[in-house]
C-alpha cells in the first residue's frame, strides 16, 4: 500500500503528466493550426508549473523519494529535448539558432554522465539553484518558439522574444553546467589522490 501510495502521489502524477505531454506535443506540431499550436504553448505552461510545484509539494507534504528524485530529472530532461528536436525538424530553429538547442542538449547528456560517474564513488551531485533557473528559463522561452508564427497572433513579437530568450537560456546552460564540471572535477581529483595515497601505503 505504501509503495502504491508513494507510485500515485501528487509529486509523481504532476512527472507522468510531463511525460504523457510528450506525444500529445509531438502530435500537436503535426496540426498547423493556430489552435494547435496555442494548446501546445497551454500544455507546455502547465509542465512549467507542474515542475515548479512538484518538488515543493514533495517536501511540504513529506512525499520525498529516491524514485521521485529519479522521475523529476528525467522527465524534464526528455521533455526538453523532445521539445528541443522537434522545434528543429518544424523550422521553429534554423540555421545558427540551433547551436543554442545543441548546447542546451549536450550539456544535459553530461550532467548526466557527470552524475552517473560520481555515483559509482557515492557521490550525490545535488542540483543547483542556477540550475534550477536554467530550467526555468528554459521552459518559459521555449514557449515562446513552441507558438511559431501562432504566437504573435496575440503577443507581438512573440517569436524573436523567444528566439533571443532562448539564447540567455543556453548561455545560462552553460555557466551552471560548468558549475557541475567544476564542483565534479574537485572531487574526482580529491578521490584519486586518496586512492593514489592508499595504494602507495
Amino acid at each position: 500500500m505504501a509503495r502504491k501510495s508513494m507510485l500515485l502521489s501528487i509529486p509523481n502524477l504532476l512527472c507522468y503528466y510531463r511525460l504523457a505531454l510528450i506525444p500529445v506535443m509531438g502530435y500537436l506540431f503535426y496540426v498547423d493550426t493556430a489552435w494547435a499550436a496555442w494548446l501546445n504553448i497551454f500544455l507546455w505552461t502547465l509542465a512549467g508549473l507542474s515542475d515548479f510545484l512538484d518538488g515543493r509539494i514533495a517536501r511540504a507534504t513529506g512525499q520525498t523519494s529516491i524514485f521521485g528524485k529519479f522521475l523529476d530529472a528525467s522527465t524534464d530532461k526528455l521533455l526538453v529535448g523532445t521539445a528541443l528536436m522537434l522545434l528543429i525538424a518544424f523550422g521553429r530553429l534554423e540555421g545558427l539558432w540551433i547551436i543554442p538547442a545543441i548546447i542546451i542538449y549536450l550539456r544535459e547528456i553530461l550532467i548526466s554522465g557527470v552524475r552517473e560517474f560520481m555515483a559509482l564513488y557515492n557521490v550525490i551531485v545535488p542540483i543547483s539553484l542556477l540550475g534550477k533557473w536554467k530550467l526555468t528559463i528554459q521552459m518559459l522561452f521555449m514557449g515562446f518558439l513552441i507558438g511559431g508564427e501562432y504566437g504573435e497572433l496575440y503577443v507581438p513579437y512573440a517569436y524573436d522574444i523567444g528566439k533571443y530568450g532562448f539564447l540567455l537560456a543556453a548561455a545560462i546552460t552553460v555557466i551552471s553546467g560548468w558549475d557541475y564540471v567544476a564542483g565534479a572535477w574537485k572531487t574526482i581529483r580529491k578521490i584519486d589522490e586518496e586512492q593514489h595515497t592508499a595504494t602507495s601505503a
